[in-house]
């Protein structure tokens, strides 16, 4: 599948290089959703995703020369919008703000209000986390990228440092979220 879809992003970029402006129009509809996605979570705001998606694909539009084939292009937007993120959390002071939550009305109305409950308790949870930590952790959770492909998209970290990272995020959101005893020389040792 990734192959496929790879292979198919590879095509499209070169005909937008080459002036299709539809080819562009297509990578867009196939990765703005999850771009979205990743952005509302680390941002906790749907106008600052939407703000931070829109610009990551500015960015792309200016930047497509210079994506190298030989690596995944849904990687490569990554790293752009993580970047775009941590831009407007630079920008801004730390919110307390819970992200704006969707109840799914095809729950009963009790259920509904438990999932919504639990989402804003975990993204409260996530906007706590400082940036560095919140990018590991929605870039595999919710973007569901490799942890190679998250070293791409936040930096060229190594896999060893991603995984070191994702344990460290995982305690903290444990310690938020459940009341988890958190180790932090244990962690930075692990860091190190």
């Amino acid at each position: 599948m990734y192959l496929s879809q790879d292979a198919d992003d590879v095509v499209l970029v070169e005909r937008s290089l080459g002036g299709d402006h539809r080819a562009f129009e297509l990578l867009i509809e196939r990765h703005q959703r999850a771009l979205f996605t990743v952005a509302a979570r680390m941002l906790g705001s749907r106008d600052d995703a939407a703000d931070a998606t829109q610009n990551a694909f500015v960015r792309v539009y200016q930047r497509l020369g210079s994506y190298d084939p030989r690596h995944r292009f849904y990687s490569w937007i990554y790293r752009i919008l993580v970047n775009e993120c941590l831009n407007v959390l630079r920008g801004r002071r730390h919110s307390n703000e819970p992200a704006e939550t969707q109840v799914d009305l095809s729950e009963g109305p009790l259920e509904a209000l438990q999932a919504s409950e639990r989402r804003r308790h975990v993204q409260r949870a996530l906007l706590a986390l400082p940036a560095d930590l919140r990018a590991v952790i929605v870039l595999r959770h919710y973007a569901g990228l490799s942890y190679e492909e998250i070293g791409e998209a936040v930096g060229g970290l190594p896999v060893k440092t991603v995984k070191s990272r994702l344990y460290t995020a995982r305690q903290r959101l444990g310690q938020l979220l459940f009341g988890w005893q958190y180790d932090a020389q244990v962690s930075r040792r692990r860091d190190g």
